[in-house]
Parts: C-alpha cells; structure tokens; sequence
C-alpha cells in the first residue's frame, strides 16, 4: 500500500511532468489533494485543490469538488480567477482541465456559470457549452446606443 503523502506527491508530479503518469501505478485516491503551480521566478501561477483526485489513465486524472485558483504570476500573487466544479477531469500534458458537470468562474469583473466546460491554461481561456449564465461586474457605458 502506497502512504498517503507519497500518493498524494506522486499524483502532483505526474500532473507536473508530462510524460510521468506512466511511470507511477496508483489505484487508490489521494484525499484532500493540492497542487501548487509556479512561474519560473517562484511566483505563484496556479493552484489546483480538490476533495479527491483518482488516475483513470496514464494521461488523464479525474478531481472531485474541484477549486482552481489563477493567480497574476506576480510578486503580489493577486487572483484573478476561481474555477469551482463538483467534478473535473484533468489532462496535463495538454493543460487542459473539463468538466460535464457544473463550473462556476468567478473574477472581480465577471461571474459565469455553466455545464459542459473546458479551461485550456495555455490559451488561458474557459467555454461553457450549457445552461450558461453570465454576470458582468464592469460598468458598460452606451451598450445600447
């Protein structure tokens, strides 16, 4: 049986390292698992928790009660977004995270919620394919004119 803080660690790097999933066996879930992402200056650019993450292939992990937070990757480490999904599927080598279920993206300027989604980290972008509502925080001047 594989400790749990060793499970945890090694889910985090497989989903660090591309190509490393295939090297590490795991059946069981890590709990409460969390995953700090860094720019290469040390700043803080990502953090990815969840209430459970289990492998289901080399290159595929599914995260259960999911909460990305985005930061600026500055210094000031300030969030700029939050990702919040009951359940998500990551896919690393891609960057890219999804969901069937709902997802609910809150940043100071906008708030959206939806299902069927897809954050891609590279392209920094976020598609919500049903029941889509978004809430626009900034004031819109002559929208209507």
């Amino acid at each position: 049986m594989i400790h749990p803080v060793k499970r945890v660690a090694a889910i985090s790097l497989a989903l660090l390292l591309p190509g490393t999933a295939a090297a590490v066996e795991i059946t069981a879930p890590a709990r409460n698992w969390v995953l700090p992402v860094f720019t290469k200056e040390g700043n803080r650019s990502m953090l990815a928790r969840g209430s459970e993450a289990r492998v289901v292939t080399q290159r595929e992990f599914r995260v259960t009660d999911l909460n990305l937070t985005l930061f600026s990757g500055e210094a000031d480490a300030k969030v700029e977004t939050v990702l919040l999904s009951p359940e998500a599927t990551f896919l690393p080598d891609d960057k890219v995270a999804h969901g069937e279920r709902s997802v609910r993206l809150i940043r100071d300027d906008v708030e959206a919620s939806g299902t069927r989604w897809r954050y891609e980290h590279t392209n920094n972008r976020v598609t919500l394919d049903g029941e889509v509502r978004v809430v626009f925080q900034a004031e819109m001047k002559d929208l209507l004119r």
